[in-house]
């Protein structure tokens, strides 16, 4: 019963909030249509500030992961992370993670295709993907958008949430999974 009603909503509920949305609008006195062409005009203004932003760490993380910097560390640091219950082959994903999204996906699918989805690894990687954010990319987006040129305290602060969220990620799928 309760699935079917879940699946229902979930079929339902964009197109609900497509319908909704103008139509509050409309209701409210807004001119819908206007309001949508200003919203999308400056969605476009802020895509072509951001750009530069976007290159740069595209391009710092094809020269990391091309150069072959994350798999020599993950084997120089294969020694250490085994004894506190840290599997190496967790690290590119770890390192990667905070700088790009798309490149972090390729090595969780990587991860899943070698070792398979119901297993440990497959299961951690994909909880550490999902429990982590690509810190210095939102950082360089959004921070570079609005004209952010001091970051302070909000790279470490997003390392250390990455780094917290690695480690339950860890724990959660040792507790749930061995």
């Amino acid at each position: 019963m309760i699935p079917n009603i879940i699946g229902t909503v979930s079929i339902w509920v964009i197109p609900l909030f497509l319908v909704a949305i103008p139509v509050y609008g409309v209701f409210k006195g807004v001119k819908v249509y206007e309001s949508f062409v200003d919203g999308a005009k400056g969605g476009f203004q802020m895509a072509i500030r951001i750009i530069p932003y976007l290159v740069a760490i595209l391009v710092a993380v094809g020269m990391l992961r091309g150069a072959g910097g994350i798999d020599m560390l993950a084997k120089w640091l294969d020694p250490l992370l085994g004894k506190i219950g840290f599997p190496v082959e967790i690290l590119p994903l770890a390192i990667m993670r905070p700088l790009s999204g798309s490149g972090s996906l390729g090595i969780v699918t990587e991860l899943v295709n070698v070792h398979g989805p119901d297993s440990f690894i497959g299961r951690l990687a994909a909880s550490a993907y999902g429990s982590t954010e690509t810190t210095f990319y939102v950082l360089a987006i959004y921070f570079g958008a609005v004209g952010i040129k001091k970051a302070r305290h909000a790279v470490l602060s997003g390392l250390i949430a990455d780094i917290v969220s690695l480690i339950a990620a860890i724990i959660v799928c040792r507790l749930a999974f061995l």
